[in-house]
């Protein structure tokens, strides 16, 4: 993820080996690259299967291997999708970006991934993602990969390349660096007239399981903070009161501020799990992964739970249909998914509340912030069960994206790492480390502007998609040559 030049290649085995093959096979090619992308890429996953689904090693390697297989389905769709509109005799390379931008858009992830965040420490190659996302992002590099392969296919074939192509994946990535450069300078003056905000993250390093001292953790740093006069606004991370505070939907506002936030003295954005009695929702005890925003004197301003939960550790697929399966797997938490898209007030400001990996979903966090149009972003997380592996990095470069989509600061406070600031360029403020308990200090600032993913979010890409199946049904008219 960091060595980011090899985006502009890294691609090229793939469509060199695609060219001219069979739908089938193409199909099977691009499982091959997607399975093997993420066997390699994703190792992490084995030890966070053995932790909270409590299987042995060779059923969680099983579990991983097929997991795996179904996260390369994006790459064998985009192999499908590539082999029947070539063989339908439409241009190769168009048809590769086309299937590429319709894999990444449709194809469901567990664990999503954008091709884009490879040039997450190259700001200048991020910028167009404020009018394409990160599909955007992604294809000016698949246009460098597409010039390079039509070389190298040039000269296996002994022919000359296509120059119109090699432009192209020339021109496209140097456009997009043009661009990158003018908006890091215009967003750079726009942040630097931003109302500005001190932010203090407490990362407490609570151990999955065993966390009895997390709230003195949380609490006690909070305290120091406000003590300091340092900063303007704390911020916890996700589930960093673990233990689940048994309230009520009409009192848990003042039950919260009695029980906790009262005593911080200090605007706090609290991450804490809630569980209603079965009384109020349907008989069943409910849990919730929620964000609270308290202000200096306690009071509950507002609340947002977690609405995409996080397969195997916050609910298992298929447990509600077959409850059986959280007695065979009983680590697996049983959370409820909640439905409000508001953000957090704080006087005249709004806080765009995330939750865990919400931060990289780009079409959510759109919906969010077309519906809340908040002033500063906020991710609350827990990467811990991914032990300390690239995974918390892996998350932070995906997540800068949302930063540059929006324009907007992004807070991301992480209970092991990694916590940080990031710019409305998509550049890190400030960040902390891995696997220690410490307070990451910045500043942040209150910023909203339009920006065209903003407003029309992944409709291009839907047009895209719609284009790709077209070429895929109909074949390419074929021109009918002049009489002299």
């Amino acid at each position: 993820m960091d060595i980011w030049p090899l985006s502009l290649v890294a691609l090229v085995p793939l469509i060199v080996a695609l060219r001219g093959q069979p739908v089938r096979r193409a199909a099977g090619l691009g499982w091959m690259a997607g399975f093997t992308m993420t066997m390699t890429g994703f190792y992490w996953l084995l030890d966070m299967l053995k932790v909270f689904s409590g299987f042995p090693t060779p059923l969680c390697i099983l579990f991983m291997a097929i997991l795996c297989a179904y996260q390369g389905g994006r790459i064998a769709l985009a192999g499908w999708l590539y082999g029947r509109a070539e063989a339908r005799g439409w241009p190769a390379p168009l048809v590769f970006a086309l299937a590429f931008a319709a894999s990444e858009l449709v194809f469901p992830l567990l664990f999503p991934w954008y091709y884009g965040a490879s040039v997450h420490n190259a700001p200048v190659l991020m910028q167009v993602a404020d009018l394409g996302g990160p599909i955007l992002v992604g294809l000016v590099l698949v246009c460098a990969n597409l010039a390079l392969a039509e070389i190298l296919l040039a000269w296996r074939r002994r022919e000359k390349a296509d120059n119109r192509i090699v432009a192209i994946g020339i021109a496209v990535p140097l456009l997009a660096a043009g661009y990158g450069f003018l908006r890091v300078r215009t967003i750079g003056q726009v942040m630097a007239e931003a109302k500005k905000v001190r932010i203090g993250i407490v990362q407490g390093n609570m151990d999955l399981f065993v966390r009895k001292n997390a709230y003195h953790v949380y609490v006690g740093r909070t305290k120091e903070l406000a003590k300091s006069k340092e900063v303007d606004l704390v911020v916890w991370s996700e589930g960093a009161v673990p233990s689940p505070r048994a309230v009520t939907e009409a009192t848990y506002k003042e039950e919260i501020q009695r029980g906790l936030t009262k005593q911080l003295g200090i605007p706090t954005i609290v991450g804490s799990v809630l569980r209603t009695p079965p009384a109020e929702r349907g008989g069943r005890m409910t849990y919730f992964n929620t964000a609270l925003m308290a202000d200096e004197d306690g009071k509950i301003l507002g609340r947002y739970d977690k609405q995409y939960l996080l397969a195997f550790g916050e609910y298992l697929p298929f447990g509600d249909v077959f409850p059986v399966l959280y007695k065979w797997s009983p680590n697996s938490g049983r959370f409820t998914p909640g439905t409000s898209l508001d953000s957090l007030p704080w006087g005249e400001h709004k806080i765009g509340a995330l939750i865990c990996y919400e931060d990289i979903l780009p079409s959510f966090v759109q919906k969010l912030v077309k519906h809340g149009d908040p002033d500063l972003l906020v991710n609350l997380t827990n990467d811990a069960w991914f032990g300390d592996s690239t995974e918390p990095w892996i998350h932070l470069a995906l997540a800068k994206l949302r930063a540059v989509e929006h324009r907007r600061f992004l807070v991301r406070a992480t209970n092991s790492g990694v916590s940080a600031i990031v710019d409305a360029t998509g550049r890190v403020v400030v960040h902390g480390g891995t696997f220690k308990e410490e307070t990451i200090i910045g500043d942040g600032r209150f910023m909203r502007a339009w920006t065209l993913y903003s407003a029309i979010g992944d409709i291009p890409w839907y047009l895209t998609t719609a284009a790709i199946v077209a070429m895929g049904i109909w074949s390419r008219p074929k021109r009918v040559a002049k009489a002299a």
